[in-house]
């Protein structure tokens, strides 16, 4: 069921654009790598975050060393990074661990007043 499941995107440099940027919803974006421990950590809690926020906004996972030329165009240097886009704009970013309600938090600011 996952596969099918829009709320969890998976882009390449070359969908990225028009997944995460062209978006009608606002998309949480994790620059992760499976060697990072933290990353391991974190994965489970954005994606349990997806499910919460299905219908609402969309979640982007981006392993660093499949997307390397991704990494490069966002400047991320340290991972796990975060970012989130609304509106075809990086709106918000941050780098390393944050517990599920902080994500949360974050990202419903950018749905409020949104559609």
């Amino acid at each position: 069921m996952k596969h099918n499941d829009t709320s969890l995107l998976h882009p390449t440099a070359g969908t990225f654009d028009e997944e995460v940027f062209g978006s009608d919803l606002p998309v949480l974006v994790d620059f992760w790598a499976p060697w990072c421990p933290p990353c391991r950590m974190l994965k489970p809690e954005v994606e349990r975050l997806a499910m919460e926020l299905r219908g609402r906004a969309r979640v982007a996972f981006v392993n660093v060393d499949e997307e390397p030329e991704l990494a490069d165009r966002f400047g991320v240097s340290g991972i796990p990074a975060l970012m989130i886009v609304k509106g075809g704009e990086k709106v918000e970013s941050w780098t390393g661990y944050s517990p599920r309600a902080a994500m949360l938090a974050r990202v419903e600011r950018h749905l409020a007043g949104g559609r």
